[in-house]
């Protein structure tokens, strides 16, 4: 049971419920740049530099014999892949960077004072009565 109890406490700390959802939020937010890169950055790109697919770029090892299925180098998956993991870094960068600018502001931006203690009172209110004098 000390086990168990131990793996709760663990389970339900913030940080940890914190990761889970940054885990499953980057996860989908993955899913959204490769279909961005696949569908808007690559077409375009592919038409550029001669109406090449990158997805269908191969090379070919061995060839298919009968039931069984050629050998292939697929690069042309690879460089997808790349183009999606600077796309995602970059984005990435980009947002901790606007985090990081906004928490620098939060600290530099000046403190109010605080309040006088109830001795400082006390003593202003005494130095005002005798100033009046």
């Amino acid at each position: 049971m000390g086990m168990m109890q131990e793996f709760k406490t663990f389970a339900m700390r913030g940080n940890v419920i914190d990761m889970a959802v940054g885990i499953v939020i980057g996860g989908a937010f993955g899913k959204i740049v490769s279909s961005f890169v696949a569908d808007v950055i690559m077409p375009p790109l592919g038409l550029i530099i001669g109406g090449v697919n990158f997805s269908n770029l191969a090379i070919t090892i061995k060839e298919a014999v009968g039931d069984t299925a050629a050998i292939t180098i697929n690069y042309g998956n690879f460089i997808q892949t790349v183009f999606d993991f600077v796309i995602i870094a970059f984005a990435i960068f980009m947002v901790i960077k606007t985090m990081n600018s906004l928490k620098q502001k939060e600290e530099e931006a000046p403190a109010e004072p605080p309040a006088p203690s109830k001795e400082e009172v006390l003593l202003t209110e005494i130095r005002d009565a005798l100033q009046k004098k």
